[in-house]
């Protein structure tokens, strides 16, 4: 347990941030699971719109390093090509 009180303090700002990027990560996911749900189904220009609206929100989670870069390019590379790979 933290003795001082800026170690109260850091484990106290450690829970919030925690709980806030927690949530910022199940947003990613949402979005990446909203686009293969519209491939599923089979609608090319329902996919495209959805993956257009996934990009900015997967975007945004890369720039504030919840998730990395690299992992959220190979996500959107993936979806955009299962949409092109649609007959």
């Amino acid at each position: 347990m933290a003795n001082t009180a800026q170690a109260r303090k850091r484990a106290r700002q450690n829970t919030e941030q925690r709980l806030h990027n927690t949530g910022l990560r199940s947003e990613f996911r949402t979005a990446v699971k909203k686009v293969r749900k519209a491939i599923l189904a089979g609608d090319k220009s329902l996919a495209q719109a959805a993956l257009q609206a996934s990009v900015s929100a997967i975007d945004s989670i890369a720039d504030k390093r919840i998730v990395h870069k690299n992992k959220a390019a190979r996500h959107k590379s993936r979806l955009s090509a299962a949409i092109n790979a649609m007959a």
